[in-house]
């Protein structure tokens, strides 16, 4: 990394002329010379922000939504209207992180912080991810048993091995383009809402007007929504594809190095992160309002994973509701598993200033790749033994809840340090609303906390 890094400072004729071009960009531009908005090059632009809003609506996160739909009705929607400016700023400041320095969030906590912080946050992360990773081949298996019948552990593997063997095989460009392609996988939840006898006055309530129980059951399913909606590995996940993309196009380097063209690219990665979170809630919200008619409304509240609610729809809504339902979560499982992965071998790897990147061959960076295939094979081998990684599945979120919330302190503390950002350290709204994240996780966690203690 270091040698990557020494070899984009050395001055070169490139580089004057990329900056040149930059210059120019950014200087004031007449009307005449701006390029009228254009939907297909706007969707072009779209990359890290979106694949981390729909990889957070993984299956684990569908069985979350569910049993909370399922246990509490329409009025557990409010969170997805509270949570979407919430983790909207905070993946953005990780995107800035990652955008500014060339480093993720990992690379940046080993230069600048003590090794025990490094090593505590990266051991949580990984294990909360290779639960997770367990968690959701076991849903995707269990979906695809429903719909085609078969061994459930055999497509546990297949599933497994197809992820990590696509990460480490498949060219960059074109394995970022299929995961761009599979977030569509999650409109079927909006589908699904067509089979669902939804009460849309009751639903809008239950977005417009919070309402809170002070239960040790509620406050616990607000921090699981929150611990999968404000995940850790979408924080070091963003802020590390932010960093791979400059390798991947030789004109952009780490704006800590070069200036120009800086508000053109927090502009794009604002737009990126917005679309992506609101897609990200929207289909939560399909979820839990789906959840909320067809299962709450019905008394069928003890739905425990994404499976049991595809399963337990086939009565009430009909059978392509359930179809649609585990359709959805084989593909958002897909979308998922390479970004937990991938987040565990980041954090890993750039903590320890090994050459890290889905941009790199495997033979240039054997150590990360080897990582992210020990975290996937984990995942595997969890299925096989008596640990049921179901049982563990909301559990999981709880803990990714508790983690984010050191994460998210280190996170901000790094922002608006001059010594990692330079000149464009995390300021004004952005770094207000960062802060408001990092405090309603952590009530929420001290209040969970109290109430189980009670």
């Amino acid at each position: 990394m270091s040698g990557s890094l020494s070899r984009r400072l050395e001055p070169d004729m490139t580089r004057h002329n990329t900056i040149s071009r930059d210059q120019c960009e950014d200087a004031p531009r007449g009307k005449a010379q701006r390029q009228p908005f254009s939907f297909g090059r706007f969707l072009k632009t779209l990359g890290p922000g979106l694949i981390t809003g729909a990889s957070d609506d993984d299956p684990s996160g569908i069985g979350t939504y569910s049993q909370a739909g399922a246990q509490f009705g329409y009025g557990i929607g409010w969170t997805m209207l509270v949570t979407f400016p919430l983790m909207s700023a905070i993946q953005e400041i990780c995107a800035r992180v990652g955008r500014v320095t060339g480093r993720g969030i990992s690379g940046n906590v080993s230069r600048h912080y003590p090794p025990w912080i490094l090593i505590a946050v990266v051991a949580l992360l990984a294990i909360a991810n290779t639960v997770n990773i367990a968690a959701d081949l076991s849903a995707m298996a269990d979906a695809t048993r429903l719909l085609v019948g078969g061994p459930a552990i055999l497509y546990v593997v297949l599933f497994g091995v197809a992820s990590v063997a696509a990460q480490i095989f498949m060219n960059y460009k074109r394995y970022v383009a299929v995961l761009k392609w599979l977030t569509l996988s999650l409109f079927a939840y909006v589908a699904a809402l067509a089979f669902a006898r939804v009460s849309w006055h009751e639903a809008l309530a239950g977005v417009l007007v919070p309402h809170i129980s002070w239960s040790a059951d509620y406050l616990t399913t607000i921090v699981a929504i929150l611990g999968t909606t404000i995940s850790p590995y979408l924080f070091f996940w963003q802020a590390s594809q932010e960093a791979d993309e400059q390798r991947v196009d030789v004109t952009k380097h780490p704006l800590i190095v070069q200036h120009y063209g800086a508000q053109r690219e927090f502009s794009r990665i604002r737009a990126d992160t917005i679309t992506g979170m609101a897609f990200s809630n929207l289909i939560a919200l399909s979820i839990i309002v789906t959840a909320a008619a067809s299962l709450h409304a019905t008394g069928k509240t003890d739905i425990q994973t994404s499976a049991q609610a595809a399963e337990a729809l086939r009565p009430i809504a009909g059978p392509w509701a359930e179809v649609i339902f585990a359709l959805g979560i084989v593909g958002t499982g897909l979308l998922a598993i390479p970004v937990l992965a991938g987040a565990t071998a980041y954090a890993v790897g750039e903590g320890r200033r090994w050459r890290v990147g889905l941009t790199r061959r495997p033979r240039r960076a054997v150590a990360f790749y080897s990582v992210l295939a020990l975290s996937g094979g984990l995942g595997i081998v969890l299925n096989f033994t008596p640990i049921d990684p179901i049982s563990a599945l909301y559990w999981s979120a709880v803990v990714n809840g508790v983690l984010a919330v050191p994460v998210m302190v280190l996170l901000m503390l790094m922002a608006r340090r001059e010594d990692v950002m330079g000149r464009f350290a995390v300021r004004g709204l952005l770094y207000w609303l960062g802060w408001l994240s990092t405090g309603a996780m952590a009530l929420s966690v001290i209040a969970m906390g109290i109430m189980q203690f009670l």
